[in-house]
């Protein structure tokens, strides 16, 4: 069966169409996204403006539209970080249902990481024994530790690597003063939630999943997207410490010029990194393998188990 999903991040919202059956991995048909940062359309408040709002309905339909001529039939919709987090989420989202008839489905922050960490399961395997899983999103990380398919530990943070970005990294570039104090800030929020991972087993895997860690191990020299998603891809700290290093003193538009960095994310690649190396720092993560499924290919095999 065809299917549909349609992703509301903090930065880019995202088609993807599959054909998906039950017990088979789901084969990518069509992608189709636009960059809308709704992250940055908010007000003081933290409210998203008419602006975002109106560009988010606009997108969701011309989605329809595109699933329609490619025999879609179910579609999966969901928001995430920036609709959760807005007092405004459910207006925004009612705007939505009553201009497009699509009902969005607010993930909350656990259930992000759960849906990821199935994904990521499925992905490696069992042979991968006790798994670590890291995701980076514009608005939120999430860290998910286990031995099955549903972690034992599922932690959702505000630390994004654009919310980082918006909230302590300011200019272009970021002052020297600035990237410490969102290192420092990075790490100490990360530093309060780390106890269950550290009471827990060490795991015998860990992978890294999203387009800020795959753009970090593309910066690093891994295989760029265009030789396929079974190619193994590797991100060790010291490479994320060197990245760190290299890009901090670069403008926007001179880090969009680094291999797998696009314009579009090119302001967050540095609070990405300091993301990244606080998370393997503090987890004791020297090296991590790159997942090349993450949350959308999760919501799909949730959806073919219940089906099943």
């Amino acid at each position: 069966m065809r299917l549909g999903v349609i992703d509301i991040g903090s930065n880019t919202v995202h088609l993807l169409v599959v054909d998906a059956h039950h017990g088979a991995a789901p084969i990518p048909a069509t992608k189709h996204k636009m960059v809308l940062r709704l992250a940055e359309h908010v007000d003081a408040e933290g409210a998203i403006d008419e602006s975002g709002a109106a560009d988010l309905a606009r997108f969701v339909h011309e989605c329809l539209g595109i699933a329609e001529d490619q025999g879609v039939e179910e579609i999966l919709a969901f928001a995430t970080s920036a609709i959760r987090e807005a007092p405004n989420g459910d207006a925004v989202l009612e705007r939505v249902r009553s201009e497009t008839g699509v009902d969005l489905q607010v993930l909350q922050g656990t259930d992000e990481a759960r849906l990821t960490f199935l994904a990521a399961r499925r992905w490696v395997g069992w042979s991968a024994g006790r798994l670590l899983v890291i995701d980076i999103g514009g608005g939120s990380l999430e860290l998910t530790l286990g031995d099955d398919e549903e972690p034992d530990v599922a932690k959702s943070l505000l630390l994004g690597a654009g919310r980082v970005t918006q909230d302590h990294l300011p200019g272009d570039p970021p002052s020297a003063e600035d990237i410490r104090a969102a290192r420092r800030t990075v790490r100490a929020s990360l530093a309060r939630e780390i106890r269950p991972y550290a009471k827990a087993a060490t795991p015998d895997s860990v992978v890294g999943t999203s387009k800020t860690v795959r753009s970090l191990a593309r910066i690093a020299g891994a295989a760029p997207s265009g030789e396929g998603p079974y190619v193994l891809r590797t991100l060790h700290v010291d490479d994320v410490r060197e990245t760190i290093a290299r890009v901090a003193a670069m403008t926007a538009a001179q880090r969009a010029g680094l291999a797998g960095v696009s314009a579009a994310r090119a302001r967050q690649i540095l609070a990405g990194g300091i993301i990244a190396e606080a998370s393997m720092d503090l987890l004791g993560v020297q090296e991590l393998s790159i997942c090349p499924w993450a949350m959308r290919e999760g919501v799909l095999l949730r959806y073919l188990d219940l089906m099943g």
